[in-house]
C-alpha cells in the first residue's frame, strides 16, 4: 500500500497521470492509496481521518466533530479573502482587507478562544485547515503591503500561530519565508488567469488552502507513525 498527493506547479500544464485520476474536475489535490484516487480536498482529508482512526484529528463527541466540520467549511470559504487582497487593488483591495479582518476576528473570538489549539491541546483537523495563515499570511502581508494580524488585535491568534509552527514536524518542513517571498512577489496584483471573476478566484484559492492542509495532514501522520 502506498500514499501520494499529486501536486504541481503549471496548473496550466496538466501532467497525464493528474487527468487520469481526477477526470471529472482535472484538477489538484488528488490522493492516491494503495492504487485508488480521491479526489476534491475536504473528502481527501475526511478520507484520511476514518482510514486511521488510531491517529485522531477530530474530536471523539459528535458535537465537537460537527463543530470542527463547521470551521474548516468556514476557513476554506472566508480565507479566499486573503487571496483577493493580495491578487486585487482599490476598492476591490480594501474590501478584501475588511473581509479578511473580519474572518481573523471570528476565529479569534469565536473559534479558538483561549485553547492552545482550535480543539483543545493538540493539533486537530481545524488547525490543519487553518495551516496557511501560520505560514502564508505573513508572506502575503508582506507582498501586498497590509498587515492583517497585529499582535495587540489578535492575541490569541498570534499565540496560535506560535503555538503550531513550534511543533518540530511542522517546523522542520515548513517552506522558508525567502524562498516562498520570491515566489509570491511575481504574483502580487495579478488575477492567477485571464479570468478573473470570484467563482475562479474562490476555486483556485480554495484548493490551494486546503492542498496545504493536506500537506501538513501528511506531515503529521508521518511523525507520529514512523
Amino acid at each position: 500500500m502506498y500514499l501520494l498527493l499529486i501536486c504541481i506547479k503549471d496548473l496550466s500544464n496538466k501532467s497525464p497521470l493528474l487527468l487520469q485520476c481526477n477526470p471529472v474536475h482535472k484538477k489538484i489535490p488528488v490522493l492516491i492509496h494503495g492504487g485508488k484516487s480521491i479526489c476534491e480536498s475536504l473528502v481527501i482529508l475526511e478520507y484520511l481521518e476514518d482510514t486511521w482512526p488510531q491517529n485522531p484529528l477530530m474530536p471523539n463527541d459528535p458535537y465537537e466533530r460537527a463543530l470542527a466540520r463547521f470551521w474548516v467549511k468556514f476557513v476554506e470559504e472566508k480565507g479566499v479573502a486573503v487571496w483577493i487582497m493580495f491578487y486585487s487593488s482599490g476598492e476591490e483591495k480594501e474590501k478584501a482587507v475588511k473581509d479578511s479582518l473580519e474572518m481573523l476576528k471570528t476565529l479569534e473570538e469565536h473559534a479558538l478562544g483561549k485553547k492552545k489549539f482550535f480543539c483543545g491541546d493538540k493539533i486537530s483537523l481545524v488547525d490543519i485547515a487553518c495551516g496557511w495563515i501560520a505560514q502564508w499570511l505573513e508572506v502575503l502581508e508582506e507582498v501586498a503591503g497590509v498587515k492583517l494580524i497585529e499582535p495587540r488585535e489578535f492575541p490569541r491568534l498570534h499565540k496560535w500561530i506560535e503555538n503550531f509552527k513550534d511543533e518540530p514536524i511542522i517546523k522542520e518542513n515548513l517552506p522558508g519565508h525567502d524562498e516562498m517571498l520570491v515566489y509570491f512577489k511575481p504574483l502580487a496584483g495579478k488575477a492567477p488567469s485571464c479570468a478573473f471573476t470570484t467563482k475562479v478566484l474562490n476555486g483556485s484559492c480554495s484548493m490551494l488552502l486546503m492542498l496545504t492542509s493536506c500537506l501538513f495532514w501528511m506531515l503529521l501522520y508521518d511523525s507520529r507513525h514512523g
